[in-house]
């Protein structure tokens, strides 16, 4: 039984759409049906989702692509249902982070086994590498899979934002220049004039709602740089 796990299908088929969308509502699974690979973007972003089911030949965004957009962002697994049975199709959608790649027609009891399997590999995963570290005002970060949370709802910072807050947080107090955090995220010297990082903390802040006049987690200290004051609580 998969209890209340949530699971994100972008189908533009109304007719498969349905049948799966039944079939998993059945298994106990609560669905998000997306028609669009636009729409099944913003589906994702609002939601913490344990699986994500993918057709291909999407309108607005095809499912190659969203599928690229999806892996830089978390590590649930996408499983593509296409028509396409191409070799290079399937080569394609594994290499750009598919963890599997059903063809049309499958069987209501085929795509039932691949999704729990898929789960039971993804729990292990998160139970034996999760280093979850909590602090107060809503926020928690796991650090291996590197997922933020506020309150309880994921946020989506993007690859470099996620290298810079994980910087900060791993050495809480220690003020980093701007120089020194640029230098450790993109491994080159900063150019003066570079305000790649400003532009960078000031994205992290308005996704954390940290504003910087009452920070509770990214200080500015003045002249100096950036650091990390969030108040860790112990869970243990």
């Amino acid at each position: 039984m998969a209890g209340k796990e949530k699971v994100l299908l972008v189908e533009d088929d109304p007719h498969i759409g349905r049948i799966v969308c039944d079939h998993l509502r059945k298994e106990g699974f609560f669905v998000t049906w997306s028609t669009t690979g636009i729409e099944g973007w913003d589906d994702f972003k609002h939601e913490d989702y344990s699986l994500v089911l993918v057709d291909l030949m999407l309108p607005e965004m095809d499912g190659f692509s969203l599928c690229k957009k999806i892996r830089m962002e978390s590590n649930v697994p996408i499983l593509i249902v296409s028509a396409k049975n191409e070799d290079s199709s399937k080569i394609n959608g594994l290499n750009i982070g598919a963890d599997d790649y059903i063809t049309k027609p499958f069987s209501l009891d085929e795509l039932h086994a691949r999704i729990h399997s898929h789960l039971r590999r993804y729990r292990r995963f998160i139970n034996r590498h999760s280093q979850m570290h909590t602090f107060s005002g809503g926020l928690r970060v796991d650090e291996q899979t590197r997922t933020v949370y506020l309150y309880g709802k994921p946020v989506l910072l993007t690859v470099k934002e996620m290298e810079l807050f994980l910087l900060m947080m791993k050495n809480p107090f220690k003020t980093f220049s701007k120089a020194e955090l640029y230098e450790h995220v993109w491994q080159q010297e900063e150019l003066n004039g570079n305000n790649t990082v400003t532009v960078h903390i000031k994205s992290i802040r308005e996704k954390l709602n940290d504003h910087s006049k009452a920070a509770k987690f990214i200080q500015t200290v003045w002249g100096s740089g950036y650091r990390f004051i969030g108040e860790a609580i112990d869970e243990n």
